[in-house]
Formats: structure tokens, sequence, C-alpha cells
């Protein structure tokens, strides 16, 4: 973003996402750095399950909270897709075994699997699979270079692995975070259009429009239709039912 204080200078800021896919809502915070403290007040009030990257600023928060931590199957992958060049026998076996576990999720959602069934078609299927493949990283590991490509990966999931097999025991959870990161598109896509925010108060007014404009995809809503209608009724709208122009509550009074 622009400096406003020095005239030609620049800042990176951060776009913080936090996506709730059970109710379908997305936030965009955006604060001034990548520290702890914007997740730390986001989250303070928050109780239940959160689910991230390896980024090291969650660990702290959530040994304050009352937050369950897990961890996104998708950036474990990632890793072994990285690694199949130098080591093709085990970043495929990996990659099989994933893969396997994906389709279960897949049969599931075929299936029309409520959370209950979801969990018992993960334990049944998904948990065996994830277990034995957590036993042989932790065999394939005694036998490779720590810093080669694969050592790397079998390190980042041996870690984490509790964390990134959790899913399998709540059928509300999902195995990845794909959902948010596909969100995030938006961001990259305005950030290559505009190139920059004028100022810090820019920023955040722009978290607030991809928050809303991201809520209304989530919802299948158009968000021309919605703004058009909110932009249309908000000056006579009672200010203590706002909330009721949220488009996630909108789109109910339209059924």
């Amino acid at each position: 973003m622009l400096d406003k204080d020095k005239k030609g200078s620049t800042h990176r800021g951060y776009y913080w996402l936090y996506q709730d896919s059970i109710n379908k809502l997305l936030v965009f915070d955006y604060q001034p750095g990548r520290g702890r403290e914007g997740p730390a007040e986001m989250l303070k009030d928050f109780y239940g399950t959160l689910q991230t990257d390896a980024y090291s600023a969650y660990n702290s928060i959530v040994d304050t909270n009352n937050i369950t931590l897990i961890h996104c199957l998708a950036h474990a992958r990632r890793y072994f897709s990285d690694a199949i060049y130098s080591d093709q026998e085990r970043a495929k076996h990996v990659l099989e075994q994933l893969q396997l576990v994906y389709q279960i999720e897949r049969d599931s959602r075929a299936l029309n699997h409520d959370n209950e069934k979801r969990a018992a078609s993960r334990q049944k299927h998904s948990l065996p699979i994830l277990k034995e493949l957590g036993s042989w990283m932790e065999d394939q590991y005694k036998q490779v270079l720590p810093q080669s490509p694969i050592g790397k990966a079998l390190a980042y999931s041996i870690k984490r692995w509790d964390k990134l097999c959790a899913f399998v025991y709540d059928g509300k959870l999902h195995p990845d975070n794909n959902a948010a990161e596909r969100s995030i598109r938006a961001t990259v896509i305005g950030r290559k259009n505009y190139l920059f925010a004028g100022s810090h108060e820019s920023a955040k007014r722009i978290a607030m429009l991809y928050s809303l404009i991201g809520t209304c995809k989530l919802h299948n809503i158009n968000p021309s239709l919605w703004l058009k209608d909110v932009l249309t009724v908000i000056n006579d709208h009672p200010i203590n039912r706002v909330k009721e122009l949220l488009p996630h509550i909108w789109i109910t009074k339209q059924k």
C-alpha cells in the first residue's frame, strides 16, 4: 500500500482470511503486519476448531484460548508434490495414499452423508490408511537426508500428523482449507489490477468489501442484486436491525 506519510514510499500489509465453512461466512481482516496480534484479537472470543497452515503465530493463540488447532492436509500434500522429482518412489506413494483419502471424501459427498455418517465413513476407511501412512513416513524418514525435498516433506507431516488427521473424527470438518484458499483468489486478482491500497484505512475498507462479496458468493447470491437492494433500503433501515442486510441473513428474506 502507499504510505501517505512518505511520498513515493510503500508498505506491505496483510489480509487475514477467516472462513466459517459450516455457516458460509467469510471475513477478511486487514493488518499492517503478520504478527500474532491480528489473529489474537480476532480469535479472542472464539471457541471451536481452527484449521490453518503451519504458520507459528497460531500456536501461542490456541495455547491461551479454548481453540482446537488442526492442520490442512493439502498443505502437507504440496510438499510431496514438490519432492516427486527428487524422490519419485516415496513421494508418489504418499500422493497415492492421500488420493485414496480424497476419493473417500468424494464418495461420501456423492452419497450425501450427514456429519455423523461422514465421520463413520472416515473412521472405517480413511483412518486405517492414514495410520499406516503415518507409520510408513516415520520409517522412511530414518532413511533419507533431512534437508532433501523428501526429507522436508516427511518432517513437515510427521511433526503435525495428529493435527493433519483430526478431521476423521468430526464430520463437520474438512481435510483441508482449500475452500478458504479459493476465496483468497479474488484478492490476488485485485492486487494485480489496482496494485496498491491508498492507505491503511483504504485497505480496511477493501477488506470489508471482500468479506461481503465473498459471503455472497458462498451463498450463491448475485453480488450485484444484493448491493442494489441493500443500497436502496439502507437509509431507511433501522440501525438496530442492520444485521438483517448481511448477505447470509438477507438471502433468507428473499425466499
